[in-house]
């Protein structure tokens, strides 16, 4: 898609009311897109619709909870009812939460995966049919679904157990999208986003944790030190959310799959394939700032 294509076609974006979400709604209602928002906090997704409304973009918002397959299937249901088949899907919701991997509650788990990886899973489970079936009545249809991943989906960090998994689990899924919509389609497109720290509400995700997985024990000392870290490296991103935004709008023009916010981060990721293909342990993490890795021992171990 070139920049004038973007007119008057539909985007779905979950996450839509901060980060990512509502930068690249930002952009698409500059664009002249029809705008899905998708949110589990209600103010913010409410503020986000005014500010867009403003620009002049037409605006349908829900809140959703994107565990959750039926409030998913009611979005897309809605989707087809106001605009038809969307254009763009953004499935860009998630949530964040470190700490050694086995002090991790069930509801740890059942919250960072549920949204993380199930609100990409129900994303797609429901949008891919609705772009392909519109691929077929429309010649000049063409479709993209961006996954939200992460670094970590690329990497595995210490203390970050269950954010790793599921961000791993994202980039799998959105490389088997990519893989199988090839065999069946032309022009519907799968791409998946993987930043590294940028300035978003990534490091306040408990402030959306709903009350059926909220966790009531105290924090132990390795998800105190993990929060700590991810808000520091968060608040010195360098690369803003609006600059992560316009890479996703680039990335489609270019029919690019992989999206990235740091290149310079990818160094780790070569280090872990080399490992992989010449079957030794992993590599130290840390082996670049070896101090890093004796603080967080240190920490760890007090």
């Amino acid at each position: 898609m070139n920049r004038q294509d973007f007119n008057g076609r539909t985007a779905v974006i979950t996450g839509a009311a901060s980060g990512f979400g509502l930068e690249t709604a930002r952009i698409a209602a500059r664009l002249g897109m029809n705008l899905v928002l998708a949110d589990v906090l209600a103010e913010p997704l409410a503020a986000a619709v005014c500010e867009l409304e403003a620009l002049g973009a037409p605006v349908l918002a829900r809140a959703c909870d994107v565990r959750l397959a039926a409030q998913v299937e009611s979005l897309g249901a809605a989707t087809q009812a106001r605009f038809g088949a969307p254009h763009l899907v953004f499935n860009n919701a998630g949530v964040g939460a470190g700490g050694l991997i086995w002090e991790h509650s069930a509801s740890d788990w059942a919250w960072v995966l549920g949204v993380n990886l199930m609100g990409v899973a129900h994303g797609v489970r429901v949008f891919t049919p609705m772009m392909l079936e519109a691929e077929r009545a429309d010649p000049g249809f063409e479709g993209h679904i961006v996954n939200t991943a992460s670094m970590a989906g690329l990497v595995n960090m210490p203390n970050m157990g269950v954010y790793n998994v599921s961000k791993h689990a994202v980039v799998s899924l959105s490389e088997t999208l990519y893989q199988d919509l090839r065999l069946v389609s032309e022009r519907v497109h799968a791409h998946v986003l993987c930043p590294y720290f940028v300035a978003t509400g990534i490091a306040h995700s408990a402030r959306a944790r709903p009350a059926d997985v909220r966790e009531v024990r105290a924090p132990t000392t390795s998800q105190i030190v993990a929060q700590a870290a991810v808000e520091k490296a968060v608040a010195g991103g360098r690369v803003s959310a609006a600059e992560v935004a316009q890479r996703v709008f680039d990335a489609i023009a270019e029919d690019r799959f992989y999206i990235y916010s740091h290149l310079q981060a990818l160094a780790p990721v070569m280090t872990r394939a080399e490992d992989l293909m010449r079957g030794t342990n992993p590599s130290d993490p840390y082996r670049e700032r070896p101090e890093l890795g004796r603080q967080l021992r240190a920490a760890l171990r007090r």
